[in-house]
């Protein structure tokens, strides 16, 4: 699922200066730093930590404990948006914002969490890791309960907001906390394993459809919150992070004089405004309008400054010189690969889910299968991206071409997805685009490792898994804009002649008339108020008595049907992102 990639995170340690630019100042001293202390020999070398009593050599009853500790920070850290994104439909279906605001309940999950990335070992610097993965709970636990008790769309998307800024703290220091507990050798097993434990909730779209069935959607809220409540337990009571047991510790004037403020606000405050610019224009106001000029060009001011405030004026940049020593070009065409690939990957995580509500029916179990191949085929695809690392001897540009390639292709060709072709041609063609998507971002991940300095692996990690999910939020929301536009202009307004050569028998007043009240029919299936609409057909006079039984099931029928012509449009502009990649690729 999302950022299963990250496997390879803790492979070689994690660099908790989140700017990597103390490498540059002598008068700091490695050992002083949250991580590199860990897997250092009593003579002061980098080793495998035989001496250190902190981390341990092989399992034990602490050892264990602790990774379950980390495991429950990663998962938490993932199934906010696996789980509410899953119900979705239902969400906005009952409180509003199906004219597309709720797609700020991904945006504003997302951006924190970006945002929050580069920053994490630097608040680990100063609070240690436990403390700061308690926040992080903390607010996975309040997060879901803010979406589970809302009533409008708006706190609810405050609600994800807040789990966002949990899930930026915890993704990181999961990774991060596994590696300082084992030896260097043993580090990727380790947080392999660790982030292998997401399995459970691969089928997350049937888990949260069963429970939105059973009961309602919002208890949804209740299995996060309440899975985050064990981890803050376990954290706070089981987890020994071993850079607090030593007594070294950088001064906090250190660490706070060399976080970059200026670069954080201007990356956040400008991606904030570009995104509401470009959604706005899409669903609420026309694209002239102020409400969407003003955010829009503020956005790309605010990113324009921020390059050149990281490229000219910081001290201490969020991504420092020293990360593209070994190999400028590589990396930068790595830097790019990662952000396009994620609108990629946020196509198959975030619209198959509603995709095959929308067009298959809601059956909880009938979803659930349907679902099977995006978090299965992802992480599928990650252990054979890994493998073929090591047959082909790190050939890793071939591997990129060719995985790009099929990621191309077989996300574009779910294009041809019809109602009634799921089966024989759709559902392989999402396993294999699946498979390929997880085969790209993983090396993608190592290769940056690979590329960059080794003191600026825990940079690099943080940076990439930020430029992911931008690029996942930008490339999420041009799909939907392009998506809602069709379907509501070109679609719902033409399915009228269908519905009355089907049978359906109305009041026919005028031509325009006919054509308004269907519309507003389709319009109640297509934003899932189904209750709604059966009240409608019911109470309302417009459709005759001799049509009210068979009404609902002929306006779902041909909804279905425009939403299949809807959904093509996501698809072919992943062709393009896909494209892009494929020609960075071959620049490696």
């Amino acid at each position: 699922m999302a950022v299963h990639e990250d496997a390879e995170k803790g492979a070689a340690g994690y660099n908790s200066n989140s700017s990597g630019e103390h490498i540059d100042d002598n008068r700091l001293k490695p050992e002083l730093t949250h991580d590199s202390v860990l897997g250092m020999q009593s003579h002061g070398h980098p080793g495998d930590g035989v001496d250190n009593p902190y981390v341990h050599q092989h399992m034990d009853m602490q050892l264990f404990t602790s990774l379950t500790a980390m495991s429950f920070l990663w998962i938490g850290s993932q199934i906010p948006l696996f789980l509410f994104g899953s119900v979705l439909v239902d969400i906005y279906g009952e409180i509003g914002g199906a004219g597309g605001r709720w797609l700020w309940m991904v945006i504003g999950y997302l951006i924190p969490n970006a945002a929050l990335c580069p920053f994490v070992g630097a608040l680990s610097d100063l609070f240690g890791r436990r403390w700061v993965a308690a926040v992080g709970q903390v607010a996975l636990i309040v997060g879901p309960i803010v979406v589970a008790t809302s009533h409008d769309i708006n706190t609810a998307i405050g609600g994800q907001v807040i789990s966002g800024f949990g899930a930026g703290l915890n993704e990181l220091i999961a990774l991060a906390g596994t590696s300082e507990l084992v030896p260097v050798r043993k580090r990727s097993a380790y947080v392999g394993a660790v982030v292998f434990t997401i399995l459970p909730f691969c089928p997350s779209p049937m888990w949260a459809q069963l429970i939105a069935k059973a009961s309602n959607w919002r208890y949804v809220g209740i299995l996060v919150g309440v899975w985050n409540f064990v981890g803050l337990i376990l954290v706070a009571f089981l987890y020994k992070d071993p850079a607090a047991m030593y007594k070294s510790k950088r001064p906090a004037k250190d660490v706070l004089r060399e976080i970059d403020y200026i670069g954080g606000l201007l990356s956040i405050f400008g991606i904030t405004c570009f995104m509401m610019g470009i959604q706005w224009g899409a669903s609420q106001y026309s694209w002239g309008s102020a409400h969407v000029l003003v955010p829009f060009i503020l956005g790309v001011i605010l990113i324009i400054s921020f390059f050149v405030w990281e490229l000219k004026f910081a001290r201490f940049p969020m991504c420092p010189k020293g990360l593209f020593r070994k190999d400028k070009q590589s990396m930068i065409v790595i830097f790019l690969i990662t952000f396009l690939s994620g609108a990629n990957f946020f196509v198959l995580l975030l619209f198959w889910p509603t995709q095959v509500y929308n067009m298959y029916g809601n059956d909880p179990i009938g979803i659930g299968i349907r679902t099977l191949p995006i978090g299965f085929g992802i992480i599928g695809g990650a252990v054979i991206g890994l493998v073929m690392i090591g047959v082909t001897k790190g050939r890793t540009k071939a591997l990129l071409i060719f995985w790009t390639v099929c990621m191309t292709a077989f996300t574009g060709a779910i294009s041809v997805a019809t109602t009634k072709n799921l089966t024989p041609t759709v559902y392989p063609l999402v396993t294999l685009a699946s498979i390929a998507v997880g085969a790209v971002i993983i090396p993608c991940s190592i290769i940056a490792q690979v590329i960059c300095p080794t003191e600026f692996i825990g940079t690099v990690t943080a940076i990439t898994l930020a430029i992911r999910y931008v690029g996942g939020a930008i490339g999420f929301t041009v799909y939907y804009n392009v998506f809602f536009s069709k379907l509501k202009h070109n679609y719902l307004p033409k399915l009228a002649p269908s519905v009355l050569t089907m049978g359906l028998s109305v009041k026919i007043v005028s031509i325009d008339q006919v054509t308004a009240e269907l519309t507003r029919y389709f319009t109640m299936a297509a934003q899932g108020q189904f209750k709604a609409l059966e009240t409608a057909i019911r109470t309302e006079d417009f459709i005759n008595p001799s049509s009210k039984d068979t009404a609902y099931d002929i306006i779902i029928g041909v909804t279905q049907e425009a939403f299949a012509k809807a959904y093509r449009w996501p698809y072919w502009i992943s062709i393009a992102f896909g494209a892009l990649v494929e020609k960075k690729g071959s620049a490696l």
